[in-house]
C-alpha cells in the first residue's frame, strides 16, 4: 500500500506545481485548502505525512498542529512557511513538528524532506510492531516501554530464576529495590520473605547487629535475643541497597557469610546456617570504589556476578511521560483533584529535563503539582522553575563527553550564546528541538570532528586531499556526531538542510554503483 502525504495548502497554483515535482514518486499526495478539510482528511485516512501549511483560509497552521498532538494522530508533520515566518516554524518544531520548508519550495527540497519523512516514519512503525510484540510496558512495579528498560526486564527474566548473586548499579531514584523485588517475584523463593537493609541508613555501630541479629546481653540495651536480616529473609532474599556505604571491616564479615552462607549473631558463640539469595546495590561506580579502598576487591568479585545498570529516567524518552501520567492519575483520585491530562508543552518541556533525581523527583515534583493545584489539565504554569528554565539535557556519547571535556580542559575556552535564529534550535530525533548548547556550534564542536590547520598545529601539512573528500569527511563525521540526524548536523555546518542530504545521497549511490 503506498504511503499517504496530506498537502495543506491554500494556493491551489502552488498544489499543482508541488504534485508535479512528485508526480512520479512512490507515494500518493492529497491536497486540501483550509483547516476543516484537513481534519476531516486525517480522521477519514491518518496520512504518514503532513506538509501544513502557517495561513490558512479558516486557522492557523499551529491550531492544526495542536489539534494532532491533543488526538496523539501518529502523523509527522512538516511546516510550510515564506522567509518572513521562519522563526515562527522554527517554534513549532517545539510542539512536534518534524522540519520546516521555506517557501518558494524547491523540487529537490520538497522530494527529499517527503523521502526522508517517509523513511522514518516507517522505521518508527516497524519499531512499534516490534514494541507490540515483544515489549512490555509495566513489569513487576516497573512501568516503562523504552528500550532501555526493556533490556533491564529481559536481564530480570534470565537472572530470576537462577541462583546467581546480582549487583544492580543506578543513580538515586531509578529504581534498584523496585528491580530487586521484581527478581524476587520473579524467582523461586518469591512465595518467601524478600528482606531490605539500606546499607547507608544504618550507623555503622549497629550494621553488624541489622544484619546478623544479637543476642541478650551483647551490647548495652540488648534486653533479648533479636533476629537480624539474614535470618528473617532465610529461603527468601536479602537486598543489600547502598553496599559502598558498608565499612570495610564489616565487608569483611559478609563476604565469609556470603562464601559459607553461616554466620554468628552479635555477642553469640553459636553459629548459624541460612539460605538467602543475595541481592545488592549501589549509586557509586564499585570499581571506583575498589580503586580508591573504600570497597574489598573480593566483596566486589563475590556479589558483582550478574550486573542489572537501570537507566536513568532522562534516557527513558517518552517513558517519562508515562510515568507523569501515571502519577497524576493516582495522586488526583487519592485527593479528589480534576487532574486528568497533561498539555502537550508540558510534555516536550518534562523531556528535555535531566531529573537529576530520576523517577522519585518526578514523583515528589507531579505530588507536590496536585497538592497545590485543581485544574483538568496539567500544564506548563504548573511546572517548577528548575524544568521551565533549565537547559535541556545533552545526549552525547561517552567518548564525545570525554572529547569534549578534555578540549574544554586545555583550551579553558567560554561558551557563548549564538545570536542568529534559525540555527540556535537543533532537534532530536524525537522533534523536540534541543538548545545550541547541547551540541556548542564552537571551537569545542568543530575539533570533535575537523583537524587543526597548518597556522593552527604550526607545522607543514605533509601532503594535500582533494576538496570533496575533506568536505564528504567533515559532513559525514557532523552526522554521525549528531548520532546519524542529518538535519541538526546541517544546523552545526551551517548548510542547507536539502544540501546535506542531496550530498549524502549522491556519495550513497556513487558507493552502491562502485562496491569496493
Amino acid at each position: 500500500m503506498r504511503p499517504k502525504v496530506l498537502l495543506v495548502e491554500d494556493s491551489t497554483s502552488l498544489a499543482i506545481l508541488y504534485k508535479q515535482y512528485v508526480k512520479d514518486e512512490p507515494y500518493d499526495l492529497f491536497h486540501v485548502e483550509t483547516g476543516r478539510e484537513a481534519k476531516a482528511f486525517i480522521e477519514r485516512n491518518v496520512p504518514q505525512l503532513i506538509i501544513l501549511d502557517l495561513k490558512l483560509p479558516d486557522m492557523f497552521g499551529e491550531e492544526i498542529l495542536d489539534w494532532i498532538n491533543e488526538n496523539q494522530i501518529p502523523s509527522a508533520v512538516v511546516i510550510a512557511t515564506a522567509h518572513g515566518s521562519v522563526d515562527i516554524a522554527v517554534g513549532l518544531l517545539q510542539k512536534g513538528a518534524k522540519d520546516f520548508l521555506e517557501k518558494p519550495i524547491k523540487a529537490d527540497r520538497l522530494k527529499t524532506s517527503i523521502d526522508l519523512h517517509l523513511k522514518q516514519a516507517k522505521l518508527e512503525h516497524l519499531v512499534d510492531d516490534i514494541e507490540n510484540k515483544f515489549d512490555r510496558k509495566r513489569f513487576q512495579g516497573f512501568i516503562g516501554s523504552s528500550l532501555p528498560m526493556q533490556a533491564v526486564y529481559k536481564t530480570i527474566d534470565s537472572v530470576a530464576p537462577t541462583t546467581a548473586s546480582v549487583f544492580i548499579i543506578g543513580e538515586s531514584g531509578t529504581g534498584k529495590e523496585v528491580c530487586a523485588e521484581a527478581i524476587h517475584k520473579e524467582s523461586q523463593r518469591k512465595n518467601s520473605a524478600f528482606v531490605a537493609i539500606n546499607c547507608g541508613a544504618i550507623p555503622k555501630d549497629l550494621m553488624e547487629s541489622e544484619i546478623f541479629g544479637h543476642v541478650k546481653g551483647a551490647f548495652t540495651g540488648a534486653t533479648a535475643d533479636r533476629k537480624g536480616a539474614a535470618s528473617l529473609a532465610h529461603g527468601g532474599t536479602l537486598f543489600l541497597d547502598e553496599l559502598c556505604e558498608m565499612e570495610l571491616e564489616m565487608q569483611k564479615k559478609l563476604l565469609r557469610f556470603l562464601q559459607t552462607g553461616t554466620f554468628t549473631p552479635l555477642g553469640g558463640t553459636k553459629e548459624l546456617k541460612v539460605d538467602v539469595r543475595i541481592i545488592c546495590a549501589t549509586n557509586r561506580d564499585p570499581l571506583l570504589e575498589v580503586e580508591e579502598g573504600r570497597f574489598r576487591e573480593d566483596l566486589y568479585y563475590r556479589v558483582h556476578v550478574v550486573p542489572v545498570e537501570m537507566p536513568p529516567l532522562r534516557e527513558r524518552g517518552n517513558d517519562i511521560i508515562t510515568l507523569a501520567k501515571h502519577f497524576l492519575k493516582i495522586y488526583a483520585k487519592q485527593d479528589n483533584k480534576n487532574f486528568s491530562s497533561i498539555h502537550k508543552d508540558a510534555e516536550v518541556m518534562m523531556k528535555k529535563y535531566a531529573w537529576p533525581g530520576n523517577v522519585r523527583q518526578l514523583q515528589n515534583i507531579i505530588r507536590n503539582i496536585v497538592v497545590l493545584n485543581n485544574e483538568a489539565k496539567l500544564t506548563v504554569d504548573h511546572l517548577p522553575a528548575q524544568i521551565t528554565r533549565a537547559k535541556p539535557v545533552a545526549k552525547t556519547s561517552q567518548p564525545q563527553r570525554e572529547a569534549m571535556q578534555n578540549h574544554a580542559v586545555s583550551n579553558e575556552t567560554p561558551y557563548q550564546e549564538p545570536t542568529h535564529a534559525p540555527s540556535s534550535q537543533i532537534v532530536q530525533g524525537d522533534g523536540s528541538p534541543q538548545g545550541i548548547s547541547e551540541l556548542p556550534k564552537n571551537q569545542e564542536t568543530q575539533n570533535a570532528f575537523e583537524q587543526p590547520s597548518e597556522s593552527q598545529s604550526g607545522t607543514k601539512p605533509q601532503s594535500i586531499r582533494p576538496m570533496w573528500q575533506v568536505e564528504r569527511e567533515t559532513i559525514q563525521n557532523a552526522i554521525d556526531y549528531c548520532d546519524g540526524n542529518v538535519l541538526n548536523a546541517a544546523v552545526l555546518l551551517e548548510l542547507s538542510p536539502s544540501t546535506v542530504y542531496r550530498k549524502k545521497q549522491a556519495w550513497e549511490s556513487e558507493d552502491e554503483s562502485n562496491p569496493a
